[in-house]
């Protein structure tokens, strides 16, 4: 299973993700709740977000997977 997490943190402190389980923008804390609104009322920024997991996630698992899954 392949997901993608797009975290944002100030001063170590995790504020918002995007989860690709999720399919949008959630806060982890009050200061990210209008960043995860913001994030969220932005369509083109969400869909790319959206669709990162497979743009992006699949591709690179499947370089990587020999030499880091299988080793196990």
């Amino acid at each position: 299973r392949v997901r993608f997490l797009d975290r944002y943190f100030h001063n170590q402190e995790e504020y918002a993700r995007f989860d690709s389980d999720v399919g949008e923008y959630r806060a982890v804390t009050e200061l990210g709740r209008r960043s995860a609104e913001y994030f969220n009322s932005q369509k083109d920024f969400l869909e790319q977000a959206r669709t990162a997991v497979d743009n992006y996630c699949r591709h690179n698992y499947g370089v990587g997977e020999s030499f880091t899954v299988q080793r196990r």
